[in-house]
This record gives structure tokens, sequence and C-alpha cells, in this order.
């Protein structure tokens, strides 16, 4: 009518769609979304790189080179996947059950102070047939009782189990830093906070020449018993239904309490086990700062392995390589390390915002 002014609904052109909720999302999705998130990430940290007065192609190829030229290199990267490997696994399989284990950290030192104990006050003088197994019971112990409290007040409580994994990771790096500075500190160290050696029967055998220890074995075996407890047994079904909605667990009659307290103690019992495989495999004692932040990033890698064991496995290692590409180029070009965990944070962000594409879809209102 002559006269009338077009009206657009309210929120203009933006207020015309909505958000809808995919019942399943596709496969293809849930392999192009991802891979674009991580381009999208690298393109961003270039952008960061070239602002920095360096060539992005230069420093990726760097990065390449330094984590995956050579035999030796991919030696150190798969040094690296170890702790990462593990720590991922045990955050991924709380994650499936949609408990929110940020302990993963803490874990790893408890899992460590743990078989640490063992290596140099538990057995003293047995050969390495008997050593070592204990050291890897103690430090599974160890991880497992650090996420029982949290897993306990989260079960009967209903306590956040964020603030409270968070929070013991302090804990626990604090008893560290306490033994290695205070009653376990090696009287011959000539005053740097650490533990005396650990006899050779608390090594971790090694491949040949290189660094790549027994741990790695410990993480591929995890992998395949996780991966066939989540797809192929009744608890992994009720892992499962949990994650999808408690209530739902709790109205088929499955004894959600126990299985929280159960996952997040298999959670920290292997982040536990990456602690132990960390002293005796690579330091030989327990030192000041043992971990750079691998139960932090064991997030990252449990998200972009989609929960998966096997994916984990893969992103491990990916990841793994992206930090000896960081110390590589540190060495080379005089670029600082930071650039690795710059990369891992837009490779996290950009990973959650394709999150919502692959789960979320854009569609018209109707009117009416």
């Amino acid at each position: 009518m002559i006269g009338q002014r077009a009206t657009t609904p309210a929120g203009g052109f933006f207020g015309q769609f909505r958000l809808e909720k995919v019942s399943r999302p596709t496969l293809a999705s849930q392999i192009l979304v991802p891979a674009v998130s991580i381009v999208l990430a690298l393109l961003a940290g270039g952008v960061i790189i070239l602002f920095a007065g360096e060539n992005p192609f230069t420093v990726y190829k760097a990065m390449f080179q330094g984590a995956f030229g050579s035999t030796y290199n991919v030696s150190e990267t798969l040094v690296k996947t170890i702790p990462l490997l593990l720590t991922g696994l045990g955050v991924g399989v709380a994650f499936r059950m949609q408990l929110w284990n940020i302990g993963a950290e803490g874990q790893f030192y408890l899992g460590a102070i743990f078989a640490t104990w063992m290596a140099l006050y538990g057995l003293p003088g047995v050969g390495p047939w008997v050593l070592i197994p204990a050291m890897v019971a103690f430090g599974m112990i160890g991880g497992a009782l650090w996420a029982f409290v949290p897993a306990a007040l989260r079960a009967w409580l209903g306590v956040n189990e964020i603030i409270t994994t968070l929070m013991l990771n302090y804990v626990a790096i604090g008893i560290s830093e306490w033994l290695v500075h205070g009653p376990w500190k090696d009287p011959l160290g000539f005053g740097f906070p650490g533990t005396k050696e650990f006899p050779p029967a608390a090594w971790l055998p090694v491949w040949g020449t290189t660094r790549v220890h027994l741990g790695l074995a410990f993480g591929v075996v995890a992998a395949v018993i996780l991966f066939i407890i989540l797809q192929r047994t009744r608890w992994g079904y009720e892992i499962g239904v949990a994650g999808e909605s408690e209530r739902v667990a709790r109205y088929a009659g499955m004894a959600t309490a126990r299985n929280i307290v159960l996952v997040l103690m298999l959670s920290g019992a292997l982040a536990g086990l990456g602690g132990m495989s960390e002293v005796a495999g690579i330091g030989h004692k327990l030192q000041r700062d043992l971990s750079p932040g691998y139960g932090y990033t064991a997030i990252i890698v449990a998200w972009l392995g989609r929960l998966n064991p096997f994916g984990i496995a893969l992103v491990a290692f990916l990841l793994a390589g992206l930090l000896v590409g960081g110390d590589q180029i540190q060495i080379s070009l005089g670029l600082p390390a930071a650039i690795a965990p710059m990369l891992q944070g837009l490779i996290l962000f950009f990973l959650l915002g394709g999150e919502l594409l692959i789960h979320y879809r854009l569609v018209r209102r109707r009117d009416g």
C-alpha cells in the first residue's frame, strides 16, 4: 500500500534467523569442521608471527622440521607424546561422562610423587621386574587417590568438580616443591631442588639409543583397553548414557554416584601413570617443574581427539610435535618457544567455536 513502510522482524536481519540444535551431526561435519578450525588457527597464528617480524612460512617449516625432520626429532616428539597421551586419555574418559576433570596436572604430580617414594624407599635392592610394576601401581594409585577427593564431593555432595580439581593442582605442585626442597632433597645435589637419582632398576627401558621409553607402550595399551571399555562393555555404555544425561541414567537405575567416583579415579590413575612414566623414563628423579603443563594441554588433546582413545593418541603425537617444534625455532630462529602454546590456545579457541557449527545450524524463522 502506498505510504506504508516495510518492516523487518525485531532484531533486524539477524533477528530473522535462529540456531537449531542438530539431532545427529553428520560425519562430514565432524571431520571437516575440526580440520578447518585448525587451518584457521594456523592462519591466525601466522598473522601474529607476521606482526612479530617473521615469515610465517619460515617459522612453520622450521617447526615441522624440528619435530619430524629426522629420526632423532621424531623420537623426541614421541618422548613428548607419552605424558600428553596418558593425561589426554585420563581427561578424555572423564569428559565422556560430562565430568570436567581439570586436575590432571595435579594427578600427574601425585603419580610422580608416589612412584618416587617406591623407587627410593619402598623396595630397596629389588630388581626391575619387581620395582617397575610396583612403581606403575603406586603411580596410578597416587593419581587415583588425588582424583577421589573431588569425585566424592561431586558424587555425594554435588560440589562442582571443575573448582576442586583445579585447586588441587596447586596443592599437588606445592607438595612436590616441599619434598624436593625439604625431606627428599638430594644432599649431594649442589643445592639444586630434586631428589637423589633413582637406582638403575627403577629406570624404564628405552628404545635403542633414543629417549623413547616404555611409557609409550603404557599409553598405547591404555588407549586400546579404554577403547574396549567404552565401546564393548556395559560400564562403557553406562558412561555414555550418563554423559548424555545424568537424569536419564538415574531413571534407568544406573549407579551414577558410583560411576562418577570410578570414572574420575580412572582418569586420575591414567594421569598418575603419566607422572610415573616421566620420572622413571626421563629425569630418573623427582625435580622442580616436572611438568610444563601437560595436564592442561591434555584438555586440548582430548577435545581435538573427539574423546576417542585412538583420536587422542594421534592428537597427542601432533601436539607433541608442536612443542618440540617450538623448542626448535627458539634454537634456530631465536624466536620464543611460547609460540607453540600460543598456537595451542588458538587451536582450542577455534575448535570450540567449530563445535557450534557441528551441533547447531542456522535456520530462518517462520512467520507466525
